[in-house]
């Protein structure tokens, strides 16, 4: 074997590599914080936890990345401990999927059809369409989906290419006792262990060995050692992204360890003791594509079914292993904002905008308690609005960053909207929370001086409150459930709400020519109305923002002028029913 067939080798495994990167990465961003989702949903039964964990690997064809999602998961909170174990016992079983597509390659046969199921011969036509799809198709998705099957054309290439290279050293001596050496049970382990540690893909590291099987120098007796030591090795990744993280997060880390290391070495245990009475003779045999696939899957699947009834006791070896401590007090408010999410930005985007939902609610939350103030002042409320407030700030601090690490990854374009649009409205909520505050401080002055409204300005001062609580919930809920249709129901409420604020004024004004009202109040009665005012015009930013976020325009006042111009009838329509439920 000389130089150039070792470049060629080494060629081979990079774009086999770098397929399986690209393939992932385009079923992620297809599949967008869907996944994410039923992950987080579906875990209550754990049957149903371990077939959603196979599935969730299956689509993004790394086992690696589920557990690292399901140690990010248990960090923010949103999962239990409990429940991550049957989905890491699933992405075991997942990840067999990727060795059942390369084991096609050894298909062989003179029938048409038949030969259209080998990956050569398919490859090259999912890579004309793929790369016709990336260059030419407009839609975001379709381009993802282009990019997923080029992908794949990459991977089975390079698997191709490694494949070719290798094959001259089966007639090599050197090369076949080197994995005679294998067939040594713990040597094998190891190997394959600190080969999938490496390059932290058991996917990835059982296609290698796919690849050196087509040889034909290599026996079952030294493949299922490396195998049992490919699931080990895995547990690299997640072991990793545990450092730094909750204690549940590390234990689920370490639950994913236990659960293969244990799986190894009762396998190994029952197989070579079986092997001792009934001397398979398999085990000479050169090992295939399809019977690493078997193995691969015997092996995951006999091990799942075997540790399943003791999930509760691997979760209590992972308590034991990293024990509570009385003085660790975690502070999950920005829990979801998690780092490991950023490997697949799909799932990053999704938990940034649970993140930025939870930010609106204490916005929303503040303001509410700030307007209850005017009407019945204490200083416990009065110190609430303020923590609310200072929470919003931090809020917004953290989303803004991590939104711009996101920002700085491959998203698709459904996701890129998504994350200009967060980071236009954060800025809003926040300023909504900033004028709560000043509420609450007007109301603490009103106090402080004894000063009351008469029974008239207190009524004008409720419909107009009404009306702030209304706009403030419907942006609201916009926001959480980017709801278009009722986001175009604000901009009429808030064009009422300027009317609300000019009529209050002009009332007060005249009370105060006829000595009805002091100077005082009028200071306070104008703070109040301006910050109403204000808090309208952000909600109406925020709606604008969700609108615009489809149609890749972020100008929202110009898209504010339209909606008046061009869906006139109906604007007109909608205002006048806010001007009769709102009068004064």
């Amino acid at each position: 074997m000389d130089i150039f067939s070792i470049l060629t080798m080494t060629g081979g495994l990079a774009l086999f590599l770098y397929g399986m990167h690209i393939m992932g990465d385009g079923l992620a961003k297809t599949s967008g914080g869907k996944l994410e989702g039923i992950l987080e949903k579906f875990t209550s039964k754990t049957s149903l936890a371990v077939l959603l964990g196979a599935i969730v690997t299956a689509v993004i064809q790394s086992s690696s990345a589920t557990t690292v999602m399901v140690v990010g998961f248990v960090n923010s909170g949103i999962m239990q401990l409990n429940q991550a174990v049957g989905i890491i016992m699933g992405a075991n079983i997942g990840t067999t999927v990727t060795s059942w597509i390369l084991s096609l390659a050894g298909i062989e046969s003179d029938n048409f059809f038949i030969r259209m199921l080998k990956p050569s011969s398919f490859s090259p036509i999912f890579a004309i369409i793929g790369v016709f799809m990336m260059l030419f198709a407009k839609s975001t998705k379709k381009k993802d989906i282009g990019t997923i099957m080029a992908g794949f054309a990459i991977l089975m290439t390079g698997m191709d290419t490694m494949s070719k290279a290798l094959e001259p050293l089966s007639s090599i001596p050197e090369f076949t006792r080197i994995f005679i050496m294998f067939k040594n049970p713990v040597l094998g382990v190891v190997a394959g262990a600190v080969l999938t540690a490496a390059i932290q893909s058991s996917s990835a590291s059982v296609g290698i060995l796919q690849a050196l099987c087509l040889t034909g120098s290599v026996t079952y007796a030294s493949a299922i050692p490396i195998i049992m030591g490919q699931n080990i090795g895995t547990c690299v990744t997640a072991v990793i992204s545990g450092i730094g993280a909750s204690k549940n997060a590390k234990r689920a880390a370490i639950v994913h360890f236990y659960f293969n290391l244990i799986g190894t070495i009762l396998f190994m245990g029952v197989f070579y003791t079986l092997d001792m009475f009934l001397n398979f003779t398999f085990l000479d045999y050169a090992a295939g594509a399809a019977g690493i696939a078997v193995v691969h899957s015997v092996f995951n699947i006999t091990v799942t079914l075997c540790l399943l009834p003791f999930k509760k006791w691997l979760v209590k070896l992972a308590m034991f292993t990293i024990r509570d401590s009385s003085t660790t007090q975690e502070d999950n408010a920005m829990a979801l904002l998690d780092e490991r999410f950023l490997e697949k930005p799909a799932f990053a985007v999704a938990q940034a905008k649970k993140t930025a939902v939870q930010m609106a609610a204490a916005s929303k939350e503040a303001l509410f308690k700030a307007i209850e103030l005017r009407h019945k002042y204490n200083d416990i409320t009065a110190e609430n609005v303020l923590g609310l407030e200072n929470l919003v700030d931090r809020y917004e601090d953290e989303l803004g960053t991590y939104l711009m690490k996101i920002n700085n990854s491959e998203l698709s374009h459904s996701d890129s909207q998504t994350v200009t649009m967060l980071l236009h409205c954060i800025g809003d909520f926040e300023r909504i929370s900033d004028h709560a505050v000043n509420i609450m401080e007007t109301a603490r002055k009103a106090n402080k001086k004894d000063e009351h409204f008469s029974n008239k300005a207190k009524a004008e001062l409720d419909v107009y409150e009404s009306a702030i609580r209304e706009i403030v919930m419907m942006t609201y809920t916009v926001f959480a459930d980017t709801d278009t249709e009722l986001a175009t129901h604000v901009e009429p409420l808030e064009e009422v709400i300027d009317h609300l604020n000019d009529e209050v004024k002009k009332k007060h004004v005249k009370r105060l020519r006829k000595g009805k009202c002091t100077i005082g109040l009028g200071f306070i009665l104008s703070d109040l109305t301006t910050n109403y005012e204000r808090v309208a015009d952000h909600c109406s930013n925020i709606a604008a923002c969700i609108i615009q976020a489809k149609e890749d325009n972020f100008e929202t006042h110009e898209y504010i002028d339209s909606l008046k111009e061009n869906d006139s009838a109906r604007f007109n329509k909608e205002y006048k029913q806010y001007r009769n439920k709102y009068k004064l």
